[in-house]
């Protein structure tokens, strides 16, 4: 009976560590990648969103010229001799601003701008050294 071999459970401690070490790692670059993308995708969202409704002003405020310049004056055109300025909104808080001298089948353009039309707020939350 001394012969009789004793048995042992196998040592997992180190491997079973090392495994769920690598498991959680990858759950949190997996993780992190898909914020990543959520993030891109609204950032891809908004800036297709924003360029659209720029064109959008844009082919407007381009058929109003095209009117300007056969004769008529669209409503909501101001006139100031030759020169007519209009604004084709955006969005929400972006108009294209245009001016537009017109002689005849002649034109010039003045302005064609995109303005923000929230008021600008400045931060003087951050108290800055100013050398005194």
């Amino acid at each position: 009976m001394a012969d009789k071999e004793r048995f042992s459970p196998p040592v997992v401690g180190g491997t079973s560590l090392l495994v769920i070490f690598a498991v959680l790692t990858l759950t949190v670059f997996a993780l992190l990648s898909l914020s990543t993308v959520q993030a891109g995708h609204r950032l891809g969202s908004a800036a297709a969103q924003n360029v659209h409704g720029y064109y959008q002003a844009d082919c407007q405020a381009e058929t109003i010229l095209a009117r300007l310049r056969q004769g008529e004056v669209p409503r909501g055109v101001t006139r100031d001799g030759d020169c007519f300025s209009y604004v084709c909104p955006i969005s929400d808080t972006l108009e294209l601003w245009v001016e537009v001298e017109v002689r005849g089948s002649d034109y010039n353009i003045l302005r064609w701008q995109a303005i923000s039309t929230v008021p600008w707020q400045p931060d003087d939350s951050l108290t800055v050294w100013d050398g005194g």
